[in-house]
């Protein structure tokens, strides 16, 4: 399987500032190489905490299904921008632990190229916790681009 130039770059997104400077990056290796773009966004099975209101009570089943909704809706839009610009961009949803669905992703897939930030929303925890895109470095069996975003 030729590595070089990628034809299918698999590019992980949070919706953060590091990972639209990632996708910017991804964008410009696709219009170079002509390849085609992979958007995969991972949904925590620890969903954030929900209203603890009374008058507002949803199920697991339901907050989950929120969380799909949003993402999907969320990966469309960007996928449809890079539509637009002329890009062949396919957008994936998977549940469970990030750094492992991008792996098994790029291995599914058969993805030549991962273009990934070097930090997303997990901030400050990633220093105690480990960073998916360190795991995703680690464990990928294709090169990775790690994508430095500003730092705050």
């Amino acid at each position: 399987m030729p590595m070089w130039p990628p034809r299918k770059i698999l590019c992980p997104t949070d919706f953060s500032e590091g990972s639209r400077a990632a996708i910017s990056q991804a964008t410009e290796l696709a219009k170079q190489f002509r390849a085609a773009i992979y958007l995969l966004h991972a949904i925590s099975m620890q969903a954030p905490p929900l209203p603890t209101d009374p008058e507002y009570s949803l199920t697991s089943l339901e907050a989950d299904k929120i969380l799909d909704e949003q993402a999907r809706r969320n990966l469309q839009n960007v996928a449809e921008q890079l539509n637009k610009a002329g890009l062949t961009t396919r957008a994936i949803v998977v549940v469970g632990d990030a750094a492992t669905a991008i792996v098994e992703t790029a291995e599914r897939e058969q993805v030549d190229l991962i273009v990934i930030a070097t930090y997303g929303k997990t901030g400050w925890r990633r220093l105690a916790f480990g960073s998916v895109t360190e795991k995703v470095v680690r464990l990928a069996t294709c090169p990775v681009l790690t994508i430095r975003g500003n730092v705050q």
